[in-house]
C-alpha cells in the first residue's frame, strides 16, 4: 500500500463526503444499476452514516493527502448487516459491505488495506468467518477478494431487485 494512505475510522463530520464518494463510485460501475434504476440503494449509499449507527458497525475510511479516497462498512455481528439472503442469520460471523475506492486512488492498495482492516477487526472478536457480497460488475474487487482468501459461497447469494449478488466467506484462523 502507498505509505501516504491512512486507514482509520470515519469522523462524523465527513459522513456526507463519504456518502457522495460511495454514490460516485457505485454509479460509475459499468453494468451496475443506476440511481434511477435503484433509488433506494443509492439513498442508502448517500446516507452511509446511518449504517454506521447499527450495533457493532464501523465506518472505515482511507485518507490520502487529507482527502477521502475510500471507505467500507464493517459489521461485527451479521444480524445488523442489512443485505438480502441468509447472511444476517449467520452466527459466529462478521462481515463488511459497500467497499468503495475513488478511481483516482486505484492501484495504491486502498481496497486491500480497507479489507485488511476489516479482517483485523474480525480477528479481534470471537468471529470464525467473514462474509461479504459482490456483483459481476465489481470484477476488480471480486479478484482481490479471491486473492485475499475469500471463497465463493453460493448459499449466500441473493437478488437485489434485478441484480444478482454473490456471497463469499473467509475463515478466520485462530
Amino acid at each position: 500500500m502507498d505509505p501516504r494512505v491512512i486507514i482509520r475510522d470515519a469522523r462524523r463530520d465527513e459522513l456526507d463526503e463519504l456518502g457522495r464518494l460511495m454514490v460516485a463510485v457505485y454509479s460509475s460501475l459499468a453494468g451496475f444499476p443506476t440511481p434511477t434504476e435503484q433509488p433506494a440503494y443509492y439513498a442508502m449509499l448517500a446516507n452511509i452514516g446511518a449504517l454506521g449507527e447499527r450495533p457493532g458497525a464501523r465506518l472505515i475510511v482511507a485518507e490520502l493527502a487529507g482527502r477521502l479516497v475510500g471507505g467500507v462498512v464493517y459489521f461485527a455481528d451479521m444480524a445488523h448487516y442489512g443485505a438480502g439472503g441468509i447472511a444476517a442469520s449467520q452466527r459466529d460471523a462478521s462481515g463488511f459491505r459497500l467497499l468503495a475506492v475513488d478511481p483516482s486512488a486505484r492501484g495504491l492498495g486502498v481496497g486491500k488495506a480497507l479489507v485488511e482492516r476489516c479482517l483485523e477487526l474480525a480477528a479481534a472478536t470471537a468471529t470464525t468467518q467473514v462474509i461479504i457480497h459482490t456483483t459481476s460488475a465489481m470484477t476488480t474487487a471480486w479478484a482481490m477478494y479471491e486473492r485475499m482468501g475469500f471463497v465463493r459461497s453460493p448459499d449466500l447469494d441473493f437478488m437485489q431487485e434485478a441484480l444478482p449478488v454473490f456471497g463469499f466467506r473467509r475463515e478466520i484462523g485462530r
